[in-house]
């Protein structure tokens, strides 16, 4: 029973609670920031982060849709039984919040026409499928790993920024650059959709579209707004210099920084790219360290 509350408490946590990266890097944001509207609205979400952190309100009214990240030492199982808690943990952690009621009824037909209406109860929202991530894998950023790790993460994923996403194949030209200036020419013009800006966007670059998509949620999950690498860093610089700004007020933050991850790649003459430019809210994510 123990673990169903601690899976509850990380959905409301991830909900509710400003990472301390996050913090810093919007803190240096408002310092940094010449236009006054755009650190005025700055400053309006910081206020925003430290209501619902006091309250335990979600941050935005969209709650989001959650995916889960198993990351699983070499001496460490799962079972179903575990599988079993994730999702009644989550319902249970949504339920509590309260989240926004999104759970669609119905058969196919009538979910995708929404025909039928909603569930009154918000934890009838289904995670995502969950993505088991070996933690040899490349792509821990650096994080001090062990055999013995059993950390799940959740990642509380909201509409806006899913609409703005895009995953597709980018001809690579044998060109790192190339490949990275396609991602950010669809940041760019994505951003200017978005409206809720500043952004932390997202890349991931795979061999396969739901390779692409993992690495993205992966970078989501392991990364860290102290600790960018230059390419983070290059690509944050080139965004911010669309002037698009805070809920599109204009300055130089139009993002706090990014995740880039990239993964295995294949002989072969494209690249698959998956992008997202999370909203303000997000990053949305807890985790639950399993001893």
């Amino acid at each position: 029973m123990d673990i169903l509350n601690d899976i509850s408490k990380a959905i409301i946590e991830a909900s509710t609670t400003l990472s301390n990266d996050k913090y810093d890097a919007l803190r240096r944001a408002i310092d940094s920031e010449e236009n006054e509207n755009s650190r005025w609205a700055l400053k309006q979400i910081l206020e925003n982060y430290q209501v619902a952190q006091k309250t335990k309100f979600p941050l935005c009214d969209d709650t989001g849709i959650p995916h889960v990240i198993i990351e699983l030492g070499s001496d460490r199982q799962i079972t179903g039984e575990l599988l079993n808690q994730i999702h009644e943990g989550i319902s249970l952690g949504l339920n509590s919040l309260p989240a926004r009621p999104m759970a669609v009824k119905g058969n196919e037909v009538e979910r995708i026409e929404q025909s039928e209406g909603l569930f009154d109860e918000p934890g009838k929202l289904s995670p995502a499928s969950i993505l088991i991530d070996n933690v040899n894998d490349e792509s821990t950023y650096g994080r001090d790993i062990s055999p013995d790790t059993l950390n799940i993460h959740f990642l509380l994923e909201g509409g806006g920024p899913e609409i703005r996403s895009k995953t597709f194949r980018v001809y690579h030209k044998r060109s790192f650059e190339n490949v990275i200036d396609t991602a950010c020419q669809w940041l760019e013009s994505s951003l200017k959709m978005l409206g809720c800006t500043p952004s932390i966007p997202s890349i991931g670059i795979g061999r396969t579209h739901f390779e692409a998509t993992s690495l993205l949620l992966k970078s989501i999950a392991y990364g860290n707004l102290n600790n960018q690498n230059q390419h983070e860093e290059a690509i944050a610089d080139r965004l911010n210099q669309s002037g698009i700004g805070p809920l599109g007020l204009g300055g130089r933050t139009t993002v706090l920084g990014c995740y880039l991850n990239i993964g295995c790649q294949r002989a072969s003459g494209v690249r698959i790219v998956s992008i997202r430019p999370s909203c303000f809210v997000e990053p949305r994510v807890a985790t639950l360290k399993l001893e």
